[in-house]
């Protein structure tokens, strides 16, 4: 009964249409009529009932329709409500050819993928969200439903039937078209309110906003203030890196770090400093200079915000804070420009000072250099802050990028130093001379100049070393046969040692016979003392051996022993002197030592003339 009676005021709500008879009047057809040529099914051919609309057939029907109202009462997409209602015709055997929705006062066709007859929507807007015949080509009968909603006409579906659709069948379809009426309206409401709500937020964000920049503005004064405070407290302790780091830590409450242009750390304060700190790698050290450099203010690079110290073009190291979760603003940005900005005055200041140092350093030098006897050469050096009473090592540099003059000895002073070299330097013509008291290292120098200059073309030579400063002179002359040799070479970058030229020792300009001496010494004294003690003849077989081109056989039967017995020589010469006569260099230089010394008289075979 209940079933009955809601079916019952269902009907009443949405009262059947009048047959198309009476509908035709006035309606526009969009195509010629066609003859019917399907064959009706027995339901259809049947005379229509007044009473089909309680059938049990009728009864499902509604139950089925009310049960897909729940499904497009839950669709919050005016689209897809659309096409579920589309797809629900073709349910109860007719066709819903097209569908449209209103947006903005215009009828728009929704999104179901079909194709719409031409003129469809023309007729659509005459019927003025009225319900309405159409005629579609290749079906008998044609209605456009009006989607009528709460606020006027909310779309229409457009549904084809081979054949008239029985009253029920009518009934039906006006039902579904008051639920997809009822669901678009309710998706439009839900769809307004959403606009609202986000139309609310942003006024709200726009008023948060608004508040934020009186704060601003408010706190403007005050972080202006204290911007003015950090330098003075900076200018106050002199400067220094320490200084910076503290007054800005300070200020900003973030960690802060002063790291040289190479990435090693000058200051720290505030905490999490890395124990021990990272090693900086030198490409990743020039790319992270290379890009802060091209922007115009601080950059961040995870979680640093870094700008460069850098008074002019020449960049001196960098400036962080340790801002891992992004708490810097644009007032912390400018604090740390600040701070950079006096930093570097700071440091032009210290580098003023150090161009009066690299003066009294060149005069020191250039007399050392030129041999002077004064007793005063040691106290000159310990004012300077070097001590000549160590052996000294003579070291020439020149880079094909650079002239030699106070900016390029600068750059290679300060070079020197990060690499741990106390030296004393000049310049002269095109190279930079360094007085240093300990051995440099093979490719530090050359590497740290390399990342300085920006360029790998440089060229490094180092002498013997000076027991003496009477022996500097001369020490110089080895470091720029050192150079000179290196330059003329394949591989014509990098450091070259003096001690290390072999051959080349020999072959330079300007060779005297105490080279030669120095040279047979240094490659065949060991085996000539065990000889000589021994009364053996270490250095007589290594000649023969050499003499017959390496060949046992040979060399065996020249010396008149057994091969075997060669063999025991060559690995006890191999074991007294620390030669390789397998290495190609030291062959090399074995050989020419074994010529040298056949040349020399027999009773002193290293004493040369």
């Amino acid at each position: 009964m209940a079933d009955s009676r809601t079916h019952h005021q269902h009907r009443q709500h949405h009262r059947c249409p009048p047959p198309d008879d009476s509908l035709a009047k006035g309606s526009v057809r969009l195509l010629p009529a066609a003859p019917r040529s399907e064959p009706r099914s027995p339901a259809r051919t049947s005379p229509v009932r007044t009473s089909d609309e309680h059938t049990p057939a009728a009864s499902r029907a509604l139950d089925a329709l009310t049960e897909f109202s729940r499904v497009l009462l839950g669709t919050h997409d005016e689209g897809d409500i659309l096409r579920l209602a589309m797809g629900y015709v073709a349910t109860t055997g007719h066709r819903a050819v097209a569908g449209y929705l209103e947006v903005d006062g215009e009828l728009v066709p929704g999104p179901t993928g079909a194709a719409h007859a031409p003129g469809l929507g023309r007729r659509l807007r005459d019927l003025a969200g009225d319900d309405g015949p159409v005629r579609v080509s290749g079906r008998s009968w044609g209605r456009a439903l009006g989607l009528r909603g709460v606020g006027g006409i909310r779309g229409y579906l457009v549904v084809t039937s081979p054949s008239r659709p029985t009253q029920a069948e009518r009934s039906l379809l006006t039902a579904l078209a008051g639920h997809t009426a009822a669901a678009l309206s309710l998706a439009f409401t839900r769809r307004r309110r959403r606009e609202e709500a986000r139309k609310l937020l942003r006024l709200r964000n726009e008023r948060t906003a608004l508040q934020l920049q009186l704060i601003r503005v408010a706190a403007e004064l005050g972080y202006q203030r204290a911007a003015h405070a950090l330098v003075a407290d900076i200018a106050a302790a002199g400067g220094s890196e320490k200084a910076v780091t503290r007054a800005l830590h300070r200020l900003t409450g973030l960690p802060a770090l002063v790291e040289d242009r190479f990435g090693r750390p000058r200051s720290w304060t505030g905490p999490g400093r890395p124990d021990p700190y990272p090693e900086p790698d030198p490409v990743q050290q020039d790319e992270l200079l290379r890009a802060v450099a091209r922007a115009a203010g601080p950059v961040r690079i995870r979680n640093r915000l870094i700008t460069l110290i850098r008074p002019h073009d020449e960049i001196l190291g960098v400036l962080a804070l340790v801002d891992t979760d992004d708490e810097a603003d644009e007032h912390t940005v400018l604090a740390l420009h600040d701070a950079a900005r006096s930093l570097a005055l700071e440091l032009t200041h210290r580098r003023d000072l150090a161009e009066v140092e690299l003066r009294l350093h060149g005069e020191l030098v250039d007399d050392l250099l030129a041999g002077t006897a004064e007793a005063s050469v040691h106290a000159r050096s310990e004012a300077v802050g070097h001590d000549l009473h160590r052996s000294q090592y003579v070291v020439a540099v020149r880079w094909s990028n650079r002239t030699a003059d106070d900016s390029f000895a600068r750059t290679v002073g300060r070079a020197a130093s990060e690499v741990g070299m106390r030296a004393l330097l000049t310049w002269r013509s095109d190279r930079v001379i360094l007085i240093t008291d300990d051995r440099p290292h093979a490719h530090a120098l050359y590497e740290a100049l390399a990342r300085e200059t920006g360029a790998a073309s440089g060229t490094i030579g180092v002498s013997a070393p000076c027991a003496s400063p009477d022996a500097i002179p001369r020490g110089y002359q080895d470091a720029q046969r050192a150079l000179t040799v290196r330059a003329s070479s394949r591989e014509r970058y990098g450091t070259t040692f003096f001690d290390e030229l072999g051959l080349y020792r020999i072959l330079g300009p300007g060779n005297d016979h105490r080279e030669l001496k120095t040279f047979v010494d240094e490659w065949l004294g060991q085996l000539v003392d065990y000889d000589a003690w021994h009364k053996t003849s270490m250095v007589e077989t290594l000649a023969r051996y050499f003499d017959c081109g390496g060949n046992y056989d040979e060399t065996a039967a020249s010396l008149r022993i057994h091969r075997s017995t060669l063999r025991y020589r060559l690995k006890r010469i191999h074991e007294i002197s620390g030669r390789d006569v397998a290495n190609a260099e030291e062959r090399l230089n074995l050989q020419v030592a074994t010529r040298v010394w056949k040349m020399a008289p027999r009773d002193t075979p290293v004493d040369l003339p």
